[in-house]
């Protein structure tokens, strides 16, 4: 059995009576996959916002493996300490990251974020040799529409997670960088210009399954959906 491990932020964990991408993939690759395949992870709730707090499992469809590693506010320093127990304990084959705007948006800049980059792969191997990862690019949010510096800090970062990429894949625990997702548009896209809705959640999801399809031939296109 394949068990993918979604790792992120508040992108990742979604809130109360949303889908989540993580949903819209399970989704994809049970048109797609031809074999059995699971989500894993520490986690399965989505984030209260009323109660502030990741307390809810509210799904707008629940019926799925929910589980997971993401947390509203977290990004790759809060995910560094994470990742090592998270993998020996649920046994991922493949972790599908998306992490790095609070990291820049509060905690660390582009080069700080990229050095926990390579902190996370390390301690990922360390505990799964083999474990795979997908690792997303920052999409920037509206944000960076209006602060210039922190634009700039957002595309550097992107630069060096691809060299990141680059230098750390091996064949024996590949490392996939994925494309941003296609025609991403933060006024369309999202419901306040960082978080993802429905049309978000299905354009994320297909940017991990484009990369997963192309590099490794798991499950296919995503086929393009809106809501």
């Amino acid at each position: 059995m394949l068990r993918f491990m979604p790792v992120g932020d508040s992108m990742t964990i979604g809130s109360a009576g949303e889908h989540t991408w993580r949903h819209r993939l399970w989704q994809h690759l049970c048109r797609s996959y031809g074999g059995p395949f699971t989500f894993v992870g520490p986690r399965e709730t989505l984030y209260d916002k009323e109660a502030d707090a990741p307390t809810s499992l509210a799904y707008a469809e629940p019926a799925f493996p929910r589980a997971h590693l993401a947390g509203w506010g977290e990004g790759w320093l809060h995910m560094v300490p994470l990742i090592g127990d998270a993998v020996r304990a649920h046994r991922p084959d493949v972790l599908l990251v998306s992490l790095g705007l609070i990291d820049l948006g509060f905690y660390t800049n582009a080069e700080q974020t990229a050095v926990n980059v390579r902190a996370f792969v390390a301690a990922a191997r360390e505990a799964g040799p083999r474990v795979r990862m997908v690792l997303l690019p920052v999409i920037p949010n509206v944000r960076a529409a209006s602060d210039p510096p922190f634009a700039e800090q957002v595309e550097r970062f992107n630069v060096l997670l691809a060299k990141a990429v680059a230098d750390l894949d091996e064949p024996r625990s590949p490392l996939l960088l994925a494309s941003p997702p296609e025609a991403y548009d933060i006024h369309s896209d999202t419901y306040d210009g960082t978080h993802p809705n429905a049309r978000g959640e299905h354009r994320i999801a297909a940017a991990f399954a484009g990369a997963m399809w192309e590099a490794w031939g798991v499950g296919q296109p995503y086929a393009a959906a809106t809501g």
